[in-house]
């Protein structure tokens, strides 16, 4: 266990040839919305982020009914539609199967809202797909209402995000025990069910069950809606072009807090907004990236 550096993340960003295309970064995907969330901007700024920490292209995969909500906060990003009901998306196996092709990575469950069918296919994927998926927000309660031993039998390479009190709901471990002993208890859980756990707090956790970062980043101006949408949407975007390991996950988490202090530093810890981080992974990127010689 140790504390995650600056130098120990140059390797997740590196110098890009000038012969690239937006292939090369990889496609990524953000699954979420529901009518509660309709105008869908914690979504978009999501997609924002994925594509502002460096993946090629970002599909957002929304219900079809808040499809007219999400399209005005969209410019460079794509837009899948599920069929729905209410609001909600509704289990469709074909319409999922073709939400994934190409697919690098995807983030599940922001904005999702509480739903059956969000069991369903939540259930789907990691029962037959083969790709790296973070599970944050209602991803998270759906996985509390599944069977945890999907997480054993899934190809996918699963990576959770939870903040204490959504570890509380997934892991059954009391809320009292896991502030006490946060980073044994996530060891625990990411090696007893073969994920990856970013433990959302002060200190944030990132463990595979055998290798952990403490990542000491991220300032009270992140305290406000959207943060842990925003960091979905770096660590998807990375997972675009490196390796879905404890590393890469660490380095997103880095990467968010990094740009949050940026963020807070020009304006202040009240009044700073999810998009204001955003808008600072470009600035933190390169401060990650001083030491590296980039030339034309």
């Amino acid at each position: 266990m140790e504390e995650l550096k600056k130098e120990d993340i140059k390797c997740i960003f590196p110098k890009r040839d000038e012969n690239s295309n937006k292939g090369n970064f990889g496609y990524v995907g953000i699954m979420g919305g529901c009518i509660e969330y309709s105008g869908a901007a914690k979504l978009a700024n999501l997609s924002c982020a994925s594509l502002t920490a460096g993946c090629g292209v970002v599909r957002l995969i929304v219900p079809k009914e808040i499809a007219s909500g999400v399209m005005p906060y969209l410019l460079e990003q794509t837009l899948f539609t599920i069929e729905s009901k209410n609001g909600h998306m509704i289990f469709n196996k074909d319409k999922i199967d073709k939400s994934l092709e190409k697919l690098k990575a995807i983030a599940i469950g922001m904005g999702w809202g509480e739903s059956k069918d969000n069991e369903k296919i939540l259930r789907y994927i990691l029962e037959t797909k083969d790709i790296p998926v973070i599970i944050d927000a209602d991803g998270l309660n759906a996985l509390a209402k599944m069977d945890k031993s999907t997480l054993n039998r899934t190809k996918c390479k699963v990576i959770l995000t939870p903040h204490l009190k959504e570890f509380e709901r997934i892991s059954g471990y009391s809320l009292e025990d896991i502030k006490n002993n946060p980073q044994e208890l996530a060891i625990k859980f990411a090696k007893e069910y073969n994920a990856i756990l970013l433990l959302k707090g002060h200190t944030t956790t990132v463990t595979d069950g055998e290798t952990t970062y403490l990542v000491k980043r991220g300032c009270a101006g992140m305290a406000t809606a959207g943060s842990g949408d925003v960091l979905s949407g770096m660590l998807v975007g990375l997972l675009g072009y490196n390796e879905p390991n404890v590393l890469t996950v660490a380095a997103g988490s880095y990467l968010a807090g990094l740009a949050g202090e940026l963020a807070q530093k020009d304006l202040n810890d009240i009044s700073m907004r999810a998009s204001d981080t955003i808008s600072k992974i470009p600035e933190a990127i390169n401060d990650i990236r001083k030491q590296i010689k980039i030339e034309k």
